[in-house]
């Protein structure tokens, strides 16, 4: 038995546990560890609010981890996604992170693997649920003030992914498709 097995829903079983979505409390945690940060490295380097600079290791640091967890809630959704029975995910995990690293064609990819997931949610739960766009542009307003604050971006930045889990949990919630449906839709 493999571990992914005892985590995703069994469709003859109403009462399995739905899959372990990622902690996202950890990530508006790091982000708060990143404001008080800021404050800190203000109060020790007052001089980097008046001049600018390299700011401390430590600040950097924290908001470090925070951007590599955000990228372990993204590779986390999709290996959920390409353990789900009767469905074929298009994006694999590492295809998900890993566009994220490519110049200019980030900027597009925040809009993407989104579009595939409320693909997912919005079949299982036979409604348009899910709203892709609007999460593809909070993650971009998301990311652009991460440049200026980068406490701030960091929170905004798990507030999709709050939203990501509420849709996610609700459509594992709901009953499956039938296989013919799940693997017709996608392939279209």
């Amino acid at each position: 038995m493999n571990p992914s097995d005892t985590e995703m829903p069994q469709s003859g079983n109403p009462a399995a546990a739905l899959p372990k979505l990622p902690m996202i409390w950890i990530g508006y945690l790091s982000g708060l560890a990143t404001i008080a940060a800021e404050f800190i490295a203000l109060d020790l380097h007052p001089e980097l609010a008046k001049q600018g600079g390299i700011p401390p290791l430590y600040l950097f640091l924290v908001s470090f981890v925070g951007g590599i967890y955000w990228f372990v809630c993204i590779h986390r959704y999709h290996v959920i996604l390409a353990h789900v029975p009767g469905w074929k995910h298009p994006i694999s995990p590492a295809r998900a992170v890993g566009f994220h690293f490519i110049p200019f064609y980030n900027l597009y990819w925040i809009f993407v693997w989104p579009k595939e997931i409320a693909r997912f949610v919005n079949e299982r739960l036979r409604a348009p649920v899910m709203k892709p766009v609007a999460i593809g542009v909070a993650i971009l307003g998301a990311l652009i003030l991460r440049v200026f604050d980068p406490g701030f971006g960091l929170i905004l930045l798990f507030l999709p992914m709050s939203y990501i889990s509420e849709c996610l949990r609700r459509a594992f919630a709901a009953a499956p498709l039938a296989p013919s449906n799940a693997s017709s839709a996608s392939h279209e």
